[in-house]
């Protein structure tokens, strides 16, 4: 397989940290970001300097904006841009979710993901080639109680992202893509310690990383679940 340049936000912990080691592991060359300026570092001193992390504050466009042009004028437009950072609401009724909680979960899982699209397809579009996936969830497509927030977000992902793939040219893709239900620090908040049923992030990867790299712009549009649960 080609060795792809992967564009990936939320890449320091969780699924993310997994997708870099993963696609790594497979000869891709990956950009991640994340929040915690440790936690890149980390991944900078780990991996030879064909990668690329920086701390990004994806729901601040100006800061995404910068980071673009520094990546595609060193790497040119990536062959996979994977939206994966996202935020959860604190486990409880929608009334007795403040503002605050309210507006980070709706700027880390919808702006954030626009800001990304904002500034990398574009280039992306001129060469008519990449595909897009954004990490949406089982509660983007059902719902429960106390998530309710989390849950108006991911529809909101399924939404943007089916109507981006009606927007792109021939040979694009844009890809809402449930993980599935994986037992990270995101579903310990929610499931307590029934989380520890589900498989861990190293497991998932083993099946979720061949998965995403199997996509295809014939896999335009469509709502896919990695086959793990």
């Amino acid at each position: 397989m080609d060795d792809k340049i992967i564009v990936l936000t939320g890449c320091t912990k969780g699924l993310g940290r997994t997708l870099v080691e993963g696609f790594i592991e497979c000869g891709h060359t990956i950009i991640g970001c994340g929040r915690s300026q440790d936690l890149i570092d980390e991944l900078n001193n780990k991996y030879n300097p064909q990668h690329r992390f920086d701390a990004v504050d994806i729901t601040d466009c100006s800061s995404v904006k910068n980071w673009a042009e520094s990546v595609l004028e060193q790497y040119g437009a990536p062959d996979l841009l994977i939206n994966n950072a996202a935020a959860m609401n604190p486990s409880k009724p929608l009334w007795e979710i403040t503002s605050e909680e309210f507006s980070q979960v709706m700027k880390v899982n919808l702006d954030g993901i626009a800001n990304t699209i904002r500034h990398f397809v574009p280039a992306m579009i001129e060469k008519q080639n990449g595909i897009i996936i954004n990490l949406s969830s089982g509660w983007g497509r059902n719902v429960s109680p106390n998530v309710a927030p989390y849950c108006g977000s991911k529809w909101g992902v399924e939404g943007m992202t089916l109507a981006l793939a009606m927007e792109l040219p021939e040979g694009m893709a844009a890809i809402p893509l449930n993980p599935g239900i994986i037992n990270t620090d995101m579903l310990q908040i929610c499931f307590g310690e029934s989380a520890e049923k589900f498989p861990g992030p190293e497991e998932w990867g083993d099946i979720a990383v061949p998965y995403i790299l199997n996509f295809t712009p014939a896999n335009n549009g469509e709502q896919l679940t990695v086959p793990i649960n």
